[in-house]
């Protein structure tokens, strides 16, 4: 156990005086001393480090430095997320019944009782940030990621060779110093200090390079094998199957997400939502998210939908402008398809003019804004009776068109038409009632 605690006995400015000490863990990269394969193991260093990392990555406390183990949440997002505007890792919190996720920071109002940071809705940032990830595992994706690594490990080569010439130098130097030590008459002490002294610094520059070059990647991790080349680009169709699959949870997709991203930014703008992608690599991925609607605003007709009935109003009826809108692909603000009635409703609500209603009672002048005339206001103009003009509609002799089997003709009336149908005058006829029959029979 020695060096992997450390005791500190005297009391630091503003606490209370303790006879005893008070010990904290050292980390294990500050160990003094380290003596790797003294007895055999069940596992490599290597895996035995890699499992305390996941320990310690799992771990809850200090949330805004660990990630915390993977849930079975719908949230792709949970742990790796943080707060744009403060920095600290955001909570996950379920909507409608736990479908919905949304990422909250919320940690400043829980600790110090101050407004909560950032709180936004969640679904459209999860599917954003999945579809980046798996545009990142395709096959051109991963060919560019395999000559970016290929060019690393070139760099990595580079740096390690002026690496070597550094501690080449220096341990010169300390050899160089320790040759003057020796050297030198031991009866004059005063230079042997000096050169002593002179000495020791080479040698701790000697260790505190060697200590830097340690933690140093080497080249040869950064070598891929063609085995491993085909691998890694076999992932290409793996993953999306794997992902997309209905046998596969969650909990395994998240993991899937961890391997490649490392956490997620999000600050919200007033009219978008910007979203940081940092990758394993430390790359970055910048990518921008549309706010959700409020409830209000999405019930609310859209302000196309308005302008579009305001520009047929004119001339189309309620029953055609609901067919053109849903041939258009357009949708009402509850969803579903439009009907006379909503179109009626949107003419009402924005003031939209009724130039072409669907019955006659609507227009009071018999004339609609597509220039169509009601039966009524067509028999007076051509000096018929209604009856006639009723006539004249089913044999083909004027042309017409109504809503309905039983609904009101408007009919089209062009001068020519009028010109030909028009009657000098127009005919009365006076309904006679049967007793006057009867007296004009005996007559």
């Amino acid at each position: 156990m020695y060096g992997r605690t450390k005791t500190r006995r005297h009391a630091l400015p503003g606490e209370a005086p303790r006879i005893k000490g008070r010990t904290r863990q050292v980390k294990r990269e500050d160990w003094p001393i380290v003596l790797r394969d003294a007895h055999p193991g069940y596992i490599t260093w290597e895996q035995f480090r890699r499992h305390q990392q996941m320990l310690d990555d799992n771990r809850t406390w200090r949330p805004e430095e660990r990630r915390g183990a993977v849930r079975e949440g719908s949230a792709f997002l949970q742990g790796i997320v943080l707060c744009g505007a403060c920095g600290r890792r955001m909570n996950v919190r379920y909507l409608s019944g736990g479908t919905i996720p949304s990422y909250q920071c919320r940690q400043a109002h829980a600790q110090l009782a101050e407004k909560t940071c950032q709180t936004m809705r969640g679904d459209g940032i999860d599917q954003v940030v999945a579809a980046c990830f798996l545009e990142a595992i395709q096959p051109a994706q991963l060919a560019v990621a395999l000559s970016t690594l290929a060019q690393l490990e070139a760099r990595a080569r580079q740096i390690d060779r002026q690496w070597q010439l550094r501690l080449e130098r220096a341990q010169y130097e300390a050899d160089l110093a320790h040759r003057r030590y020796n050297a030198v008459d031991p009866d004059n002490r005063l230079v042997v200090r000096s050169r002593e002294r002179d000495w020791n610094e080479k040698l701790t520059e000697v260790e505190q390079l060697q200590r830097e070059y340690a933690a140093l990647p080497k080249p040869a991790a950064l070598l891929i094998t063609p085995q491993e080349r085909e691998r890694i680009l076999a992932l290409a169709q793996n993953v999306p199957q794997v992902w997309h699959a209905s046998t596969t949870s969650q909990a395994e997709r998240k993991q899937l997400l961890r391997y490649l991203i490392k956490d997620v930014t999000l600050t919200k703008r007033e009219q978008m939502i910007e979203v940081r992608i940092r990758w394993q690599t430390e790359a970055l991925t910048d990518l921008t998210v549309p706010r959700p609607k409020l409830v209000a605003d999405a019930r609310r007709t859209d302000a196309q939908v308005v302008a579009r009935v305001r520009e047929l109003a004119p001339t189309q009826t309620a029953t055609q402008i609901a067919l053109l809108l849903n041939e258009e692909g357009l949708h009402p603000g509850l969803g579903g398809s439009f009907t006379a009635s909503k179109v009626d409703w949107i003419r009402a609500a924005y003031d939209i003019p009724l130039d072409c209603p669907e019955g006659p009672g609507f227009c009071p002048s018999g004339q609609r804004g597509d220039g169509r005339y009601s039966a009524l206001a067509a028999a007076e103009l051509l000096n018929v009776n209604v009856s006639t003009i009723a006539d004249w509609c089913n044999t083909g002799r004027l042309e017409c068109v109504r809503a309905g089997t039983q609904g009101p003709r408007w009919i089209r009336l062009t001068p020519e038409i009028i010109a030909e149908l028009r009657k000098p005058v127009q005919r009365h006829w006076k309904r006679r009632n049967s007793r006057q029959h009867e007296q004009n029979m005996v007559q």
